[in-house]
């Protein structure tokens, strides 16, 4: 089982598959790419309990065999335990299973000014995101089921619940079941990512921030970025060694609140203030310039200009960009005047020869 990755079955209709609550929640955690051994830290669930679910899995055809087929322990589905009578509408939401698919699209959209900047690892990744109807049950269950309890009794059920009821109280609006449910030894990333994007109390983002194993987490991250509650001192905390590409990322996207963006944009200005030459090189070129709107009045270091000064350049937006910022320095104007992309273009020269680091030479032509 541990070297085998489970993947969904193409040929076989998931809706048709009488499939229970618990097949449909690993279900929905597989993207054909994470091993069967990752998946207890993924879902939060026992070892001996997912091997059980993806044998009867493989058993229904809702999973490819592997070339290491699952041990065929238990295929045959135990009768759930006895549970008191409950009125439909305390019903635990079915069709979990329905909307479960390896090939769902994450929510975020890719930023539009960063054309040549490779994926960092705060980007969506297949199998980061729960879809909405999975989401959507959840929600249900706790609306339902579990928000009319006395708060002392959802504390006690967050310590030792499994999923779904795990997940549902990841939707819980009061700290304290928040906490119950981080100590509860089955609770993983995907309860993390709930947390993360539902919860609206800084008091329990604070304790999911606590969990260093959590916090590193791109999908984590994410989710706590677009959050509205996240606090300015644990964004600073989160975020303050991160690379430069990865704040900027953040002062242009949408999802993310403007009172966090605002703080993302203080923490840019920092940042490059002291960073690495190599992330400003990184930040410049892989925004063709468009990150130095943010950068006014901020100059770089001998360092970084040298490394901008040993490149060809080929993209006019760029070159108007640098044009445009008066802190260029005088050798990398120069250095520009040079490119044969400005010598065929005389706007691009005129900008440069209005530059107030341009050379003398050239302001008088």
């Amino acid at each position: 089982m541990n070297d085998w990755t489970p993947k969904l079955n193409p040929s076989v209709d998931l809706r048709g598959l009488p499939l229970n609550a618990e097949e449909g929640f690993v279900l929905s955690r597989l993207d054909g790419h994470t091993r069967a051994r990752d998946l207890p830290a993924l879902t939060g669930l026992p070892p001996e309990k997912l091997r059980d679910i993806l044998a009867r899995l493989v058993a229904q055809g809702a999973l490819l065999p592997g070339a290491e087929d699952v041990a065929p322990v238990n295929t045959v589905r135990q009768a759930p335990a006895a549970r008191p009578p409950v009125t439909p509408a305390e019903e635990v939401p079915a069709g979990v299973v329905q909307a479960a698919s390896a090939h769902e699209a994450p929510d975020a959209d890719p930023l539009p000014d960063t054309e040549t900047a490779e994926p960092g690892d705060d980007e969506p990744q297949p199998g980061d995101e729960v879809s909405e109807a999975v989401l959507g049950n959840y929600r249900k269950l706790f609306e339902t089921r579990l928000h009319g309890l006395p708060e002392d009794q959802r504390v006690a059920m967050a310590h030792g619940a499994e999923d779904p009821e795990l997940s549902a109280l990841c939707f819980d609006p009061v700290p304290a079941v928040i906490k119950a449910t981080l100590e509860n030894p089955r609770v993983g990333l995907a309860h993390a990512r709930l947390i993360a994007r539902h919860h609206r109390n800084p008091v329990g983002l604070e304790a999911l921030c606590a969990r260093a194993a959590f916090t590193a987490d791109s999908g984590v991250r994410r989710f706590l970025v677009r959050n509205p509650q996240l606090p300015a001192s644990l964004f600073r905390r989160l975020w303050a060694l991160r690379r430069l590409m990865e704040h900027h990322k953040l002062t242009v996207d949408r999802d993310v609140p403007e009172s966090t963006r605002r703080t993302a944009r203080e923490l840019l200005r920092q940042r490059f203030a002291s960073g690495p030459s190599e992330e400003k090189v990184e930040l410049i070129l892989n925004t063709e310039g468009r990150a130095l709107g943010a950068l006014v009045g901020m100059s770089v270091d001998g360092k970084t200009a040298s490394l901008l000064c040993g490149r060809t350049y080929r993209s006019p937006l760029l070159i108007q960009n640098l044009a445009r910022w008066s802190a260029a320095p005088p050798v990398l104007v120069a250095h520009l005047l040079k490119q044969e992309l400005v010598r065929r273009q005389p706007q691009l020269r005129a900008m440069l020869a209005r530059h107030p680091n341009a050379p003398a030479d050239v302001k008088r032509a």
